[in-house]
């Protein structure tokens, strides 16, 4: 009987301690999602934060930023300690980067400072492996700027200032260049700029031990076909593979990535049918690298490719609406199960369950209301 009585308080004291494992885990695991809004050029609710259960797709928010204009894309530091947003964009008076810290457990968000990108409505932001620096990129002025990055997520006033030239064929949205996001090469070794008043993939060296960390190499850049506004990048997972969503051509573009130099495959209609006039927006690939996604707000649909790992080709799964008007943005969560969409003109936020098989998308029941949101970004903690 004493054996019996020891070896249930054995037992009881191995599952006290398993549900606290358990739970100490699922507080380790708290996965928030940030989204950054137009605010309609006043100070409002500019970030929502939310609380995400990979579970069951649920959201919940649990804070909000109430202050700031236009936060219309928001970066978060690989280590989850700081988030970015461009702000005060689509103003007639130059827009800024501004810095937050995160509080990985409440989700509150804290301002620490902001730097003038001494242009035009920013539109994006890049994040260095280190978070030691950030890169911004300016639509209305064609501004490229480097920001170095302190200890405590603060920036310090831009230390490369790059202007871009050019135009295109498609008017008015080409009559001068629009600089809509960059991104560092799989090795970190080059940076990747999408002109799409230029219709331009723009090269350029980073070294980090120079003043000028950035260095264009003109050989290294890529002309697209006249007309297709390069507007946002990914790389594969693999590194050896990059795909570029068009804006106004509707099209993604494939290319192989080697030793610093983007080499085109081919492209490919990421639209339902052909338009007058078309609107790229967003593109991702699933973790698992199997999968493409794009955005296009023209008809409000969100595309789907399988992508052969063998040789980068892609092949178009289908199509899945995004229940809403304008998809800005979207994201994958970590766990590869889910895809959010922000539709920007009807203030919703849809949730996905991803079919990780085939790719395909089916719609959670619940959604989020939000003034004009504009950018999504995950981070688990």
């Amino acid at each position: 009987m004493k054996m019996n009585i020891q070896g249930m308080i054995k037992s009881l004291f191995l599952l006290i301690v398993i549900m606290i494992t358990q739970v100490s885990l699922a507080q380790q695991n708290k996965t928030l999602l940030f989204a950054g809004s137009y605010t309609g050029n006043v100070p409002g609710e500019a970030i929502h934060v939310f609380e995400f259960d990979p579970a069951n797709g649920s959201l919940t928010e649990i804070n909000k930023v109430t202050d700031v204009v236009n936060a219309s894309y928001l970066a978060v530091s690989h280590n989850g300690k700081y988030l970015y947003a461009v702000t005060e964009s689509k103003l007639e008076t130059s827009g800024n980067v501004s810095a937050f810290s995160i509080d990985g457990n409440t989700g509150a968000i804290k301002f620490i400072n902001k730097q003038t990108t001494d242009g035009r409505n920013p539109a994006h932001l890049n994040i260095y492996k280190d978070d030691n620096y950030i890169v911004s990129a300016n639509y209305t002025d064609a501004v490229v700027n480097l920001y170095e990055l302190n200890d405590d997520g603060s920036l310090n006033p831009s230390n490369q200032f790059i202007k871009l030239t050019g135009s295109s064929t498609v008017l008015p949205n080409q009559e001068v260049a629009h600089a809509h996001s960059s991104n560092f090469s799989p090795d970190n070794k080059f940076l990747y700029v999408m002109d799409l008043g230029a219709d331009k993939v723009i090269a350029y060296k980073f070294d980090s031990t120079k003043k000028q960390k950035l260095e264009e190499l003109k050989e290294n850049t890529f002309s697209a076909t006249p007309g297709s506004g390069p507007r946002h990048f990914t790389f594969h997972p693999n590194g050896k593979y990059g795909y570029c969503i068009n804006e106004l051509s509707g099209m993604v573009s494939a290319f192989s990535y080697k030793n610093g130099k983007l080499i085109p495959l081919e492209s490919y209609s990421s639209v339902v049918e052909k338009h007058d006039k078309y609107a790229g927006a967003d593109i991702h690939i699933s973790r698992d690298g199997k999968f493409l996604y794009a955005s296009n707000r023209r008809e409000n649909s969100i595309s789907i490719f399988k992508i052969d790992s063998a040789d980068g080709s892609l092949a178009l799964v289908g199509h899945e609406s995004t229940y809403g008007d304008h998809p800005r943005s979207f994201v994958i969560d970590a766990t590869d199960n889910y895809l959010l969409v922000a539709n920007q003109n009807s203030g919703n936020i849809v949730t996905y369950k991803r079919n990780t098989d085939t790719g395909k998308l089916t719609k959670l029941d619940k959604e989020i209301q939000l003034k004009a949101p504009a950018s999504l970004k995950m981070k688990v903690y």
